[in-house]
C-alpha cells in the first residue's frame, strides 16, 4: 500500500467528489438488488394459486417476505394483472435509477482519475527540470523518456482504470453478501470458505506478473535509448554502413519485449476466466448443498429464496472477477509505478539553504578557494585557486579531460564542489539564490543548444518581456539579423528538431543572440567556434567580440588563437592549474602551454 501513498495523496484532495462517488456506487448497488429482489415474489404470488390466500400473520423481518406481503395484498386488492403492471413499471424506474447513478459515479470518477495522472505528469517533468546536470550524465535519456511517457501510460491503464472497480466492486461484494445472509446465514457462511482459497491463489499468480512488468518496462526504456541514438546518429551510421549493427541492437531488444510481453498478457488473460470457473465451481456446490437443505425439510429456505439466492451469487462472480483482474492490472502497473517513484524520490543535491541570499549585480571578482571535485571516486579537479576579477577574461586551457568545462559549471552551480568554495563578491555561491545567481550569467555551448520553436522564442528562452526592437538589437550584435531577415517567415521561422533548419553558423549566432539579450555581466564560452567552417567561425567569432564587450569571461579554450588576447590564461593538467599567465609571458615560459601551442601551430 505504502508505493501508492502518492496516488492517495492525491485522491485526498477529492474528497467531497469521492464521497459523492461512493454515494452514487451505493445508490446503484441498492436499486439494482431491488430490482432483482422482485424475482421471488413474483414468482410466488403471481404464479402459484395459494398466494390469493390470506397471507401469515407471523411477523417477518426480511426484505423477501416483507416485499412478498405487500405484493399479496397488492393483488388481493387490485388483482396480478394491475399487480403485475405495477410491478414491471416498479422495475424500469429502479433500473432507470441505476444506471443513472451508475452513469454519475463515472462522471465524478474519471476527471479524479485524470488529474490524478495530470499531477503525476507535472511532478515528474518538474522533478526532471530541477535536478542537477550530473544526473543526466549517469542516467540513460532514453529510460527517462520512457519514465515519462510509458511508465504514466502503464499507471493509467493498469492502476487508475481500475479505480472504479477498486471502489465499487468491493461495496456490491458486501451488500449482495449482507443480502444473502439474510436469506440464508448458513448457504452464505459455507459459501465464503471458498473466497480466500480463490484470493490465495490470484495473489500468488498476481506476485509473478509484477516481476515480468518491471523487465518489459526496462526493455522498453533500452529500446527508447536506442532509438534516440539512431535518429541522432543517422549521418554516423549510414557513413560507417552500421544499419545492421544497429538493427540487431534493435530486434535483440525488441524480441526480448516481444517474449516478455506474451508472458505478462498469459497471466493477465488467466485472471478472467479462472475467476470464472472458479465461480462456475462455487455455484455447483451451492446448489448442491442448498438443494440438499430443502429437500431434508430442516431448513427454513424455501425454493423461490433459494432461487433469488442463486441469482444474487451470480451478481458478486462479476465484481469478483473484476476484482481479480483489477488485481492483476495493478500488479503490472505497481512495476512502473516503482520506476517513477524512483525518479520522484532521487535527491537533489543542487538545493538552497533556508534563507539565500538575494544577488542582482556582480560588482567584484568570482574567486576559486582550495576547490576540489569528484565524479563518485574519480577525481576532477584538485585544489584550485583562481580569481577572476570583474571586466577580465580568463581562458581556461589543456587537454581533454583536464577539468576545464566542469570548473565552469561550478560557477553557475551546474555542480557542487566536493570541498573548498567559490565566492562571488565575496559571498560563497552556495548562500546565494539559485534563480538569481544563474540570472548574473550567459552560457554559449560549443554545441548550440535550440529548440524546436520560432528563432524569436529561442532568442528570447528565459528573458520574458523583450520586445521585438530589443530581439533584432539582440541579433543584429549577433551577427544574426541578416540572415534571419532573409527567411520566408523571418523572426517567426521555425528552427526545426535541434535547430536542424539552420546550418552550424546560423544556430550558434541565434545561441549568441539569446545571451546578448539576456545581458549578463559574467559569460561562459565554451569554444563556439570550435565546430564551424572558417567562414562561419569569422562570422560568429565577430559576434561573441561584441557579446564579449564588457563583461567578465570564462572562456573554454581549444583553439588557442583564439585566446591570445585573454587577460589570463590558465592551463589546467589531470584537475591541477600548471601554468598561468599572458600568452606572451607562457610562451616565454615555455612547458605545457607552449607544447599545446606549438601543436596547433600558432604563431
Amino acid at each position: 500500500m505504502k508505493k501508492f501513498s502518492r496516488i492517495l495523496r492525491y485522491l485526498v484532495e477529492y474528497k467531497s467528489q469521492i464521497a459523492l462517488y461512493f454515494l452514487s456506487n451505493l445508490l446503484t448497488i441498492v436499486f439494482g438488488l431491488f430490482s432483482l429482489s422482485m424475482l421471488a415474489p413474483v414468482l410466488q404470488v403471481l404464479f402459484r394459486d395459494e398466494a390469493v390466500s390470506t397471507p401469515s400473520a407471523t411477523k417477518k423481518t426480511d426484505i423477501l417476505s416483507f416485499i412478498s406481503d405487500y405484493i399479496h395484498n397488492l393483488v388481493l386488492k387490485e388483482g396480478k394483472l394491475t399487480a403485475l403492471a405495477y410491478i414491471c413499471i416498479t422495475v424500469v424506474v429502479f433500473t432507470i435509477l441505476k444506471n443513472s447513478f451508475f452513469y454519475l459515479a463515472q462522471y465524478i470518477l474519471n476527471p479524479i482519475r485524470n488529474a490524478v495522472l495530470r499531477r503525476v505528469r507535472d511532478d515528474i517533468f518538474t522533478k526532471t527540470l530541477f535536478l542537477p546536470i550530473g544526473f543526466f550524465t549517469e542516467e540513460r535519456k532514453g529510460d527517462l523518456i520512457s519514465r515519462m511517457t510509458n511508465d504514466i501510460n502503464e499507471v493509467e491503464l493498469s492502476i487508475m482504470a481500475t479505480l472504479e472497480v477498486v471502489f465499487r466492486e468491493p461495496f456490491a461484494i458486501l451488500i449482495t453478501l449482507s443480502y444473502m445472509v439474510s436469506i440464508s446465514p448458513k448457504l452464505t457462511m459455507f459459501l465464503l470458505v471458498f473466497l480466500p482459497i480463490t484470493g490465495l491463489i490470484i495473489g500468488r499468480i498476481g506476485k509473478s506478473l509484477k516481476k515480468s512488468s518491471n523487465t518489459a518496462q526496462e526493455l522498453l526504456a533500452n529500446m527508447l535509448g536506442i532509438i534516440d541514438e539512431t535518429l541522432v546518429g543517422m549521418r554516423v551510421i549510414k557513413a560507417f554502413g552500421a544499419e545492421k549493427h544497429q538493427h540487431l541492437r534493435f530486434m535483440q531488444v525488441n524480441n526480448n519485449l516481444f517474449r516478455t510481453k506474451n508472458k505478462i498478457a498469459a497471466r493477465r488473460e488467466m485472471a478472467s476466466p479462472f475467476s470464472e470457473a472458479l465461480g462456475v465451481i462455487t455455484i455447483s456446490i451451492v446448489l448442491w448443498y442448498g438443494g440438499q437443505l430443502i429437500f431434508s425439510n430442516h431448513s427454513p429456505l424455501k425454493a423461490e429464496s433459494f432461487l433469488i439466492y442463486i441469482v444474487l451469487f451470480t451478481q458478486i462472480i462479476n465484481p469478483f472477477k473484476n476484482l481479480s483482474t483489477s488485481f492483476f492490472n495493478i500488479q503490472k502497473g505497481s512495476a512502473a509505478l516503482d520506476r517513477i517513484e524512483q525518479l520522484l524520490n532521487v535527491e537533489n543535491t543542487i538545493t538552497e539553504i533556508n534563507q539565500p541570499k538575494a544577488i542582482n549585480h556582480f560588482n567584484e571578482s568570482i574567486e576559486f578557494k582550495n576547490v576540489h571535485f569528484s565524479y563518485g571516486q574519480r577525481k576532477i579537479l584538485d585544489g584550485i585557486d583562481l580569481k577572476i576579477e570583474k571586466g577580465k577574461t580568463v581562458a581556461l586551457v589543456g587537454a581533454s579531460g583536464a577539468g576545464k568545462s566542469t570548473l565552469a559549471d561550478l560557477v553557475p552551480r551546474f555542480h557542487d564542489v566536493s570541498s573548498g568554495e567559490i565566492l562571488i563578491d565575496g559571498i560563497n555561491v552556495k548562500e546565494l539564490k539559485l534563480y538569481d545567481l544563474r540570472k548574473l550569467m550567459g552560457v554559449v555551448s560549443q554545441e548550440p543548444i535550440l529548440f524546436n520553436d520560432t528563432i524569436y522564442s529561442n532568442i528570447t528562452l528565459g528573458t520574458g518581456g523583450a520586445n521585438q526592437d530589443q530581439v533584432e538589437e539582440a541579433a543584429r550584435i549577433a551577427h544574426a539579423h541578416n540572415f534571419i531577415t532573409h527567411k520566408p517567415e523571418g523572426y517567426e521561422t521555425t528552427v526545426g528538431d535541434r535547430g536542424n533548419k539552420l546550418s552550424g553558423g546560423e544556430r550558434q549566432r541565434v545561441t549568441i543572440a539569446r545571451a546578448v539579450l539576456k545581458n549578463p555581466p559574467i559569460l561562459i564560452l565554451d569554444e563556439a567556434t570550435s565546430s564551424l567552417d572558417t567562414e562561419s567561425e569569422r562570422i560568429v567569432q565577430e559576434a561573441i567580440n561584441s557579446l564579449m564587450k564588457n563583461r567578465t569571461c570564462i572562456v573554454i579554450a581549444h583553439r588557442l588563437s583564439t585566446v591570445q588576447h585573454a587577460d589570463e590564461i590558465v592551463v589546467l593538467e589531470k584537475g591541477k592549474i600548471i601554468q598561468r599567465g599572458t600568452h606572451n609571458s607562457l610562451m616565454n615560459e615555455g612547458g605545457a602551454y607552449k607544447r599545446l601551442v606549438e601543436m596547433q601551430q600558432v604563431k
